[in-house]
């Protein structure tokens, strides 16, 4: 039986924005599932899956170094954008316009309890989508992520991961970059990696691409993995 997750489409959002939002949705099914333990009820928890897309900005994780940022403040000023650390896993990494920022705050009980599957799972999504348009996305090893050409030298990476979980609830999630300014990576060692480099599907197909398709493709990609329904008052 297909789970039901609601959708939204929050558009071009504030990071900071965005990142309450996300907290308030989390807390409310964190807050859920407290709630039937504490009472042995056995309310459904919510699940949710947000795409948006944010001004310029850099994300550094909690196990990420601040030296992977080299920009300081004023230079960041002048490239009109803004930096935070924040509570999710891995390093430091851009969002930008024309990128696909994808947060689903699922309730993994209602899934699979495996954070190592979950990842895995919206990389499938990801790789199914570029094999749409005739790309070949690949995992690599040791690595979070989407990758291109990932056994040489050509190795580069499409889409970002990095998540938190508490009690099994997620947030954060992912950044699939479609028609993303990609000089914006050159002002940070993108995950902590400084031997690789950055792509988008524009770069990939040498033109601009319509990014409601893709998002449109990597819902669907994302509701056949995970068994997902969407809800009938979501917003599409």
């Amino acid at each position: 039986m297909n789970k039901k997750v609601i959708f939204e489409d929050w558009g071009l959002v504030d990071y900071q924005a965005a990142w309450d939002r996300q907290e308030t949705l989390f807390a409310g099914v964190v807050g859920q599932k407290t709630e039937n333990r504490i009472n042995g009820t056995a309310h459904p928890t919510p699940n949710y899956l947000i795409f948006t897309e944010h001004p310029h900005v850099y994300t550094l994780g909690k196990s990420g170094k601040a030296e992977n940022l080299l920009l300081n403040d004023r230079e960041l000023e002048q490239k009109q954008a803004t930096y935070y650390k924040i509570n999710r896993g891995g390093d430091i990494t851009y969002h930008g316009p024309g990128q696909i920022v994808g947060y689903p705050i699922l309730d993994l009980d209602n899934f699979f309890t495996d954070i190592h599957r979950y990842l895995r799972t919206l990389e499938e999504a990801v790789i199914r989508t570029l094999a749409g348009y005739g790309i070949p996305g690949e995992r690599y090893p040791g690595y979070t992520g989407v990758w291109l050409d990932a056994d040489n030298e050509r190795a580069r990476k499409i889409c970002a991961l990095g998540v938190r979980a508490s009690r099994w609830v997620t947030m954060h999630g992912f950044a699939f970059n479609v028609n993303t300014d990609l000089a914006y990576f050159n002002h940070i060692v993108p995950c902590g990696i400084d031997d690789k480099d950055v792509t988008s599907l524009a770069r990939e197909l040498g033109r601009h691409v319509d990014i409601d398709e893709v998002k449109d493709r990597l819902r669907a990609q994302i509701a056949d993995l995970f068994g997902m329904e969407w809800e009938a008052n979501a917003t599409t």
